[in-house]
């Protein structure tokens, strides 16, 4: 009896403290997010850039409403993680390493991310951003 309370309680708290570091990383993204990116980018509407919310899964260059594509015009693909990670990393290294999927040859993003971490908190903000 005694070993499954312990057990049980291994369990939640293996749980809990999942939680609780999937919500930090969230929060981490979420500030990392708001410094780098929000002066451009909204989650839920178009500004400077397109907005963002969804972004995993869409093919790139189709928000509808969203008229100053450059770089993605015409573009070939679907966001993934890899490929979001590669643009955040470096816009105008990837437009030329993806010269067969991109629409356009520029892009106003003059932002780069380098640091993998910062990254990939913020494609794990932009996966769980509704």
């Amino acid at each position: 009896m005694k070993a499954s309370r312990i057990l049980a309680l291994g369990l939640a708290t293996t749980f809990a403290l999942g939680v609780g570091s999937a919500q930090a990383a969230s929060s981490a993204g979420e500030k990392l997010f708001q410094r780098k990116c929000s002066t451009c980018h909204k989650l839920d509407k178009n500004a400077v850039g397109p907005e963002l919310t969804g972004i995993i899964g869409r093919k790139a260059g189709s928000v509808a409403d969203f008229k100053r594509y450059k770089a993605m015009k015409g573009a070939k693909f679907t966001w993934d993680e890899k490929l979001l990670d590669e643009w955040i990393a470096n816009p105008r290294k990837f437009l030329k390493e993806h010269a067969d999927i991109v629409g356009g040859k520029s892009t106003s993003m003059v932002v780069k991310i380098k640091k993998e971490k910062e990254r990939q908190a913020i494609i794990d903000y932009l996966k769980t951003a509704k």
